[in-house]
């Protein structure tokens, strides 16, 4: 997204995955890309779908974040 800002996301195959996983999948990835620049995760903001999860509305996380200097 720019200015050591990203985004990741993660969206589930189907509505019988939680979203326990989903979320610490893209977590997972946040701090692999701030490890990178040796800078640790500043989550930004969480959006997350909402049930019912039925006709596409498949569970869904979205995690903005900025690697910043551990202080």
């Amino acid at each position: 997204m720019g200015g050591e800002t990203y985004m990741v996301s993660r969206q589930a195959a189907t509505g019988f995955s939680g979203m326990g996983t989903l979320k610490a999948e893209a977590m997972k990835e946040a701090y692999a890309q701030c490890q990178k620049s040796q800078k640790i995760v500043k989550v930004l903001e969480t959006i997350d779908a909402k049930p019912p999860y039925i006709f596409g509305n498949f569970p869904k996380t979205e995690i903005r974040f900025k690697c910043v200097k551990e202080s």
